[in-house]
């Protein structure tokens, strides 16, 4: 916004501290949720995991369950592992939600 720009300038601030003190605290706040339900969804829907290779650890788990024939333990640890690591990154961006919550 311009009148942000202008009020940066007269206090003598640099374009980069423009950013980092004026407009990046008021733009962040308001976009953050949304930001955070488009990673989520990303993270549950899409193959987001491949540097952690989730085609190699449901193909471990295949290889387990077809060599004892016990399908449910090895799949449900690869499922508890998606969830410990969902539920890691739903906790850290509540974080940042209430931590750049406009002051009220």
């Amino acid at each position: 916004p311009r009148g942000q720009w202008e009020a940066a300038k007269a206090c003598n601030l640099t374009a980069g501290q423009s950013w980092r003190h004026v407009i990046l605290p008021q733009a962040i706040p308001p976009m953050l949720p949304a930001l955070a339900n488009y990673f989520i969804a990303m993270f549950k829907e899409t193959p987001l995991l491949s540097a952690i290779t989730v085609l190699e650890l449901m193909n471990q788990a295949r290889s387990v369950a077809n060599f004892n024939y016990r399908y449910l333990e090895p799949m449900t640890l690869v499922g508890a592992f998606f969830l410990v690591i969902s539920l890691i990154a739903v906790v850290g961006l509540r974080y940042l939600e209430r931590r750049f919550r406009p002051l009220r």
